[in-house]
């Protein structure tokens, strides 16, 4: 999720030691968080009494949540502070990766340099938007290796890509806003003239989904591959689309799945932003005031209150949904399981 200027300053204040462990977290208000079920099927998905918990803190801007199977562990970023992080119920919170993005010298002309959203794979590797560098790339997380598999369209560099996802047969799709750029989408070093959502096909060819998007943010995949869940992190249109997709990963047609304005008011933080879909197809997707659940036609079910704003969701196979909230990690037990990542 973008950091827009009403939040500027209290990001500022809260930019402090990132040393932080999940050894003995501290314990958020429970005041802070609350279930709210719009329907009850929302207890379905998850239990009336379920508690969230805080696992981690101190960041500046925590997101693009990615669970390694084989590790049991969680991989998220702090976009601002370039950082990728690793955090399991065994070994807590580590660094993996510092700088998670752009590695050269800070010339003031980028406004978030790190690697923003994660999209882990079968086999291991984690696809990584890496916002600093301005491409897509694949990260080994054990020898800590990345390959780009992509960084212009039609020749020009892409904005700073932002969230990325995966279908099962090799197709990626990725939204490219101008948040890591310092002055956004005035920033001299535009060399696209839109935000866009993209595909990458096998053959490394780049295709344009979605070009009439302000600040095109989390994408999802409908568990068959055939819907694409794309959402607007932008405060005059806040809403989430659905593309649905031919065998070729091609839009056949679209729709605007939700709109967050009502949602939306004083005291309300968060936007449109990361969304997660269940093996069943509902989707958890981050909104003003925490988590909605929505199904796949966009009827709400609930949301889970939060407080600060959640950035992104991601399901672990532990039982858990992960929540990156601001400067803190949490965790929900959920009954919805997640969709099995692809090779």
């Amino acid at each position: 999720m973008p950091r827009f200027p009403h939040r500027l300053l209290a990001l500022a204040l809260c930019a402090a030691s990132l040393s932080c462990t999940a050894a003995e977290p501290a314990k958020p208000a429970a005041s802070e968080f609350k279930l709210q079920a719009y329907l009850p099927e929302f207890t379905q998905q998850i239990a009336a009494d379920a508690k969230v918990e805080q696992i981690a803190e101190g960041f500046t801007w925590s997101e693009g949540p990615a669970w390694l199977a084989d590790q049991q562990a969680l991989l998220f970023t702090d976009v601002p502070e370039n950082t990728l992080y690793r955090w399991s119920q065994r070994d807590g919170l580590q660094v993996l990766l510092k700088p998670s993005g752009y590695a050269g010298p800070d010339d003031g002309s980028l406004r978030e340099g790190g690697a923003n959203g994660l999209f882990a794979e079968q086999g291991g590797t984690v696809l990584l938007a890496d916002s600093g560098n301005r491409l897509l790339a694949r990260l080994d997380p054990k020898s800590k290796q990345k390959t780009v598999l992509a960084e212009r369209y039609a020749g020009k560099r892409f904005n700073s890509p932002n969230d990325v996802v995966r279908r099962a047969d090799g197709r990626l799709f990725f939204t490219d806003p101008p948040y890591g750029l310092k002055d956004i989408e005035k920033s001299p070093l535009r060399e696209l003239d839109f935000a866009g959502v993209f595909r990458l096909d096998p053959d490394g060819s780049v295709h344009v989904i979605e070009d009439g998007l302000h600040f095109p943010n989390g994408v999802a995949l409908s568990p068959d591959g055939n819907t694409l869940y794309v959402a607007n992190s932008d405060p005059k249109r806040p809403i989430w689309m659905a593309y649905q997709l031919d065998a070729r990963g091609q839009v056949s047609s679209k729709r605007e799945l939700g709109n967050a304005r009502d949602l939306m008011g004083d005291g309300i933080n968060g936007l449109p932003d990361g969304l997660t879909v269940s093996a069943d197809g509902v989707l958890f997707a981050s909104a003003p005031g925490g988590l909605l659940v929505m199904r796949a036609d966009g009827t709400r079910l609930g949301r889970v209150q939060t407080g600060p704003p959640v950035s992104n969701a991601e399901f672990g196979d532990d039982g858990f949904l992960y929540l990156t909230s601001d400067q803190r990690v949490l965790r929900v037990p959920v009954k919805a399981r997640g969709q099995a990542p692809t090779k």
